[in-house]
């Protein structure tokens, strides 16, 4: 919890580079202290700087999961470290435990995930149990954004991985682990007009305005729930003066999709919008920025391993999706199986309210040490859950 607490009290948010490259420094120290064999910095002129940390355990059959006998690829740990929450939120809401819960900007969301992915590893360094394969363990500053800076780099490792764990915060106060993601699409559209003097000359206007009410109307109408398809216009803007027919509208909208044949679908029918009004023109600009993350046989497979693991500590370890993307997404569309929600348990993602549960630890390090293949690395939770 000291360290989870030295994490959190430092502000990270996605846009000051000097503040995440201050918590980023903190970070490698502690790698360092888990014993990692090499710390590689991957330095950026606009994002906080993305960290890999490499524990050169040796490739061994012994302990290891039939699902990936003969595989020698390293296993690929996911975090960052930023967040959402701006400079000064540390300061004001410092990291405290009261009773069994601890707050925090970022605890949840994923600090205290990010932490116990360490000491998962440090545990296996300190207690000499080696894990059946090499780990890499992958912690990047933009993850809230996008990832606009590290998806070609998070990509080009999890290729070269036999699996991937994401320690993104589970759901649910008892720790349900993702097993399927839904893809993001991130869109504008943008509408031009003709202006016109709204009482002299109204009839020589084209309002861009009218326009985008009629193609806000089509795109909620796109929803489907039954398919997992969520369409929503988010932010509108449009107009200078309420006596100027408006020349200019726009809207940011926000897709959720199940498939990727979904998304492709969904991208299309956006980008075929047409206008309603004579003297009008749009512009679709954007598209998927995350794939789904979809509930695969890989997937599946590795869930009923981790769901094993569990029971042997005493863990009774469900599964769900979610609505929300991360980098888990990037991975799991390559094909490389992937296993989200390893993180902590709490509530108040991007919540001022956020916070972990820590007496006892819903799900402990020790399930990532043993999904990393040091099966005997520490001892079962006293009590399970």
């Amino acid at each position: 919890m000291a360290v989870i607490g030295r994490v959190v009290d430092h502000d990270s948010p996605t846009s000051d580079k000097p503040a995440l490259d201050r918590l980023a420094a903190v970070l490698e120290e502690c790698l360092e202290e888990a014993g990692a064999d090499r710390v590689t910095r991957y330095p950026q002129d606009d994002a906080g700087d993305h960290l890999l940390a490499v524990w050169d355990f040796p490739a061994r059959e012994e302990g290891r999961e039939d699902l990936f006998a003969g595989d020698d690829r390293p296993a690929l740990i996911l975090c960052h470290y930023d967040t959402v929450w701006g400079p000064g939120d540390a300061a004001r809401r410092p990291f405290r435990i009261e009773g069994d819960r601890a707050f925090g900007p970022g605890v949840f969301d994923m600090k205290a995930g990010l932490v116990q992915g360490i000491f998962a590893v440090r545990a296996l360094v300190e207690t000499e149990r080696e894990a059946c394969r090499p780990v890499w363990m992958l912690i990047t500053s933009d993850e809230e954004v996008g990832s606009r800076t590290s998806r070609t780099l998070i990509e080009d490792l999890a290729q070269q991985c036999a699996y991937v764990l994401v320690l993104e915060p589970a759901v649910g106060p008892t720790g349900l682990l993702k097993t399927w993601r839904k893809g993001v699409g991130v869109f504008r559209l943008t509408v031009r007009g003709r202006a016109a003097h709204a009482g002299a000359d109204h009839a020589e206007g084209v309002s861009a305005v009218e326009e985008l009410a009629h193609q806000i109307l089509r795109l909620q109408a796109m929803t489907d729930h039954s398919r997992g398809t969520t369409v929503n216009v988010g932010v509108v803007r449009g107009g200078t003066r309420s006596n100027v027919v408006p020349d200019s509208a726009e809207a940011e909208i926000d897709l959720r999709v199940m498939t990727r044949a979904e998304g492709e679908r969904m991208t299309a029918a956006i980008r075929g919008l047409k206008p309603v009004l004579q003297g009008t023109t749009l512009r679709v600009d954007g598209g998927m920025n995350r794939p789904p993350m979809e509930r695969t046989p890989a997937i599946a497979a590795m869930f009923a391993v981790a769901r094993r693991l569990g029971a042997e500590i005493g863990l009774d370890l469900g599964e769900t999706g979610t609505g929300g993307g991360s980098d888990g997404n990037l991975t799991a569309a390559l094909g490389v199986p992937t296993l989200d929600g390893l993180g902590a348990v709490g509530h108040g993602a991007h919540s001022p309210d956020e916070y972990i549960l820590v007496h006892p630890v819903p799900l402990p390090p020790c399930l990532v040490a043993r999904l990393l293949g040091g099966l005997e690395a520490v001892p079962p939770v006293a009590g399970g859950r």
